[in-house]
């Protein structure tokens, strides 16, 4: 049987709803389509339950307590709350905040803004691997300092860092240690107790439920993290967020929690497994390396750097019957090679010869089989055709 194309390599950039996602939605359109925050009638009340539920369900796929859960717009929002709620809330106590150069573009920027009022911002190294030490972020920490972030998975090139050093780290200095974990929830086991985060972001349609729908974990506990809001409003989320609540794209937040829970386990087996196939085939190539560790990032992506072969060409070629990507959707506008690739000591010409490959729920052994076929024939024609040329072979 033939391929149905075109084929979608692309869910770090964002994946399809799921249609049981869906058929949790379509309710709270039309006949429930209550205001959360209308308690007078049983119309808001409806919908306030819609919420409360899906509140249950996103705490217990990351192992927090249901009222620790803060719905926002997604993960740039919740980013953005995160690092500019920390900064004012605690400025008497410091003003100090430890990054990484691999983060996600919300949270440099948001950190950059902060700078701009007056904060102070260490941005960490990575190595080759695309791991920050946990030795470095230790000697950073200053008398000022009030918080640490860094992400859980990287965008690009998959990699996980070590939460858990970090975030015993935190634990020890008294800091409060926040993580975009918008790759990781939903993708691989994540439990906010045991890694030591304090505050953390992700996204629904990341993880198979609608876009503008997200949440951030904000501890209650040991440590009690209290944030300062950047919207001001009917004091909604517990003054934390206010604005008028997405209830469909909350319950089907809730909803694509659920499914996670129950099928993380075996579907990482099964991408990885698919994953794994992909990278072998591909990477028995001459001149194609793997970029970032490959003992610890997530299942389903592997990031290639294809010598003698532009990425941007590839990725034009093949785009009619393969989305991949080459670098962040965030930052796809931009000509630069990936900063995430060149922080990791890549040199311009393999950052820009870099693939992104993003499996996901709906990705099948036939399509992988045709994206070998596909790929493979096109490096070969790019590189006879001599379109680019690698420094590496000693030709400019």
């Amino acid at each position: 049987m033939a391929v149905k194309l075109p084929i979608y390599l692309d869910n770090n950039a964002t994946t399809p709803v799921d249609p049981r996602v869906l058929e949790a939605m379509l309710p709270y359109f039309t006949e429930k389509f209550g205001n959360a925050a209308s308690r007078s009638h049983s119309f808001g009340w409806v919908a306030d339950e819609a919420v409360d539920y899906a509140r249950q369900q996103v705490a217990r796929l990351i192992g927090a307590e249901t009222q620790e859960i803060v719905f926002t717009s997604g993960a740039t929002e919740g980013n953005n709350l995160a690092l500019k709620g920390v900064f004012e809330m605690y400025a008497s106590k410091g003003n100090h905040i430890i990054t990484c150069v691999t983060e996600h573009k919300s949270v440099l920027d948001a950190c950059g803004h902060i700078e701009k009022l007056g904060g102070e911002v260490t941005y960490l190294p990575v190595g080759a691997n695309g791991r920050v030490d946990p030795v470095a972020i230790e000697e950073a920490i200053t008398d000022r300092t009030i918080l640490i972030a860094v992400m859980y998975a990287n965008n690009e090139t998959g990699v996980i860092q070590p939460v858990r050093e970090i975030g015993e780290i935190a634990r020890r200095h008294g800091l409060i240690f926040f993580s975009d974990a918008t790759q990781a929830v939903g993708k691989i086991p994540v439990d906010v107790q045991a890694d030591g985060i304090a505050l953390m972001s992700f996204s629904a349609h990341k993880m198979y439920g609608p876009k503008g729908a997200g949440a951030l974990y904000v501890r209650r506990k040991n440590p009690r993290v209290r944030l300062t809001a950047q919207m001001d409003g009917g004091g909604h989320e517990r003054g934390m967020r206010s604005g008028t609540l997405n209830v469909p794209g909350i319950a089907g937040f809730g909803k694509a929690c659920e499914i996670s829970l129950m099928e993380t386990e075996a579907e990482g087996k099964r991408l990885r497994t698919l994953r794994d196939k992909l990278e072998r085939a591909l990477t028995s190539l001459e001149g194609v390396t793997v970029n970032g560790d490959v003992q610890h990032r997530l299942p389903h992506v592997s990031n290639l750097s294809f010598s003698d072969a532009e990425g941007d060409a590839l990725i034009t070629a093949l785009s009619k019957d393969i989305a991949l990507a080459s670098g962040s959707a965030c930052t796809s506008a931009s000509p630069e090679p990936s900063y995430v690739l060149k922080a990791m000591g890549l040199s311009d010409a393999l950052a820009h010869s870099a693939l992104r490959f993003s499996l996901g729920r709906f990705t099948d052994d036939e399509q992988i089989d045709y994206a070998i076929r596909a790929v493979s024939g096109l490096v070969a024609e790019l590189r006879e055709r001599n379109t680019v040329f690698s420094p590496a072979a000693g030709r400019v």
